[in-house]
């Protein structure tokens, strides 16, 4: 395990030409054809074009406990709070933010993606539920109580079709949330089982799917390059598995030129190109997809001296943002947090 870096200043704002004295990449750059927006649905800003004056490198609060970040069609992020379920946005051309929804004592809001109409969708950890906020005004919209299970995480979503998908963890299951304001779920609770519009559907992994006890499986969450299936990441023993949307059915992809992705995280795919955040190892892996979706090719790694314990990321242009969530070191209302970006 990598051991921590101390922590910088919260008056260092690192310019964008920073970046790439900063990052250190293995191996060649993804081809053009990988510059296609890694979620259909949800855009991530133009494929093309670098932001050199924006910086790479931004504060938030301390004991904020980030975890999630996404990015939608304009140049914001937004970062969920482990600590009481807050969202906070940050301009990535300045660098500045502030809360936009305040959460509540005992919530999370873990992993998050923003949609085209503003909506964003929350995974809310060790509280089963999935949470819908409108990402403009911060109002709450809905809350569905995914599992009543008292040993869930409900950790990562992507969109993908009228649904938001959502890993749990701890169990083998998906869960699938209406999309859009007419969604139909109520604050306090949606519906489980089926698949009508207006209910969440409940899709359980079955085919090679391996769920190991007491340790977390299912964690980020990505579309295929078609959009007809999801790739998800076991974060132990570090597995993907392309999942069918009809069945369940989760074939596991072979690995070329890495033995797996321990600590699996957050996952962004560019085009048939791969982003594997692993969490605890300070690195991100980079994997060519092959057509069908059975099989991943490691390309190169991404490290960086600022990554301690990066968690998700999310895409604007030619770089990844993320958060460093900092698990190795304390967790408490004085520990400082920030997110960092480096190139694609």
């Amino acid at each position: 395990m990598t051991r921590n870096h101390p922590h910088p200043s919260r008056r260092t704002i690192l310019g964008g030409g920073a970046a790439a004295a900063l990052a250190l990449a293995v191996g060649t750059a993804p081809t053009a054809a990988a510059a296609a927006s890694a979620t259909p649905a949800a855009p991530t800003g133009p494929a093309t074009g670098p932001a050199p004056a924006w910086p790479t490198e931004f504060p938030l609060p301390d004991g904020f406990l980030p975890e999630g970040i996404t990015i939608g069609a304009r140049p914001y992020a937004y970062m969920g709070s482990r600590a009481n379920g807050a969202v906070r946005r940050t301009d990535l051309r300045t660098g500045e933010g502030g809360t936009i929804y305040t959460g509540a004592p005992g919530t999370a809001a873990v992993g998050l993606k923003v949609d085209h109409d503003g909506l964003l969708y929350i995974a809310g950890g060790a509280g089963g539920t999935a949470t819908v906020v409108d990402s403009r005004t911060g109002r709450l919209l809905t809350t569905y109580q995914l599992t009543d299970s008292a040993g869930c995480f409900v950790n990562d979503v992507i969109l993908l079709g009228d649904r938001a998908w959502f890993t749990d963890s701890r169990d083998s299951v998906l869960h699938g949330v209406p999309r859009g304001r007419q969604g139909g779920g109520r604050q306090g609770g949606g519906r489980q089982g089926g698949g009508r519009q207006g209910e969440v559907r409940r899709l359980p992994l079955s085919g090679d799917w391996v769920q190991t006890p007491d340790v977390h499986n299912a964690n980020g969450i990505v579309a295929t390059p078609d959009g007809r299936g999801l790739i998800v990441v076991s974060s132990v023993p570090g597995r993907l598995y392309h999942v069918d949307l009809g069945t369940g059915r989760a074939i596991e992809l072979a690995l070329h030129g890495a033995d797996d992705v321990a600590n699996g995280d957050g996952l962004v795919r560019v085009g048939r190109t791969l982003y594997v955040v692993q969490n605890r190892l300070n690195l991100i892996s980079v994997f060519a997809l092959d057509r069908a979706v059975r099989s991943a090719t490691l390309r190169r790694t991404i490290t960086d001296p600022r990554f301690d314990v990066p968690t998700t990321a999310a895409r604007w242009r030619d770089r990844l943002y993320l958060v460093n969530a900092r698990f190795t070191s304390p967790q408490t209302p004085e520990t400082t947090f920030n997110a960092v970006a480096v190139p694609l």
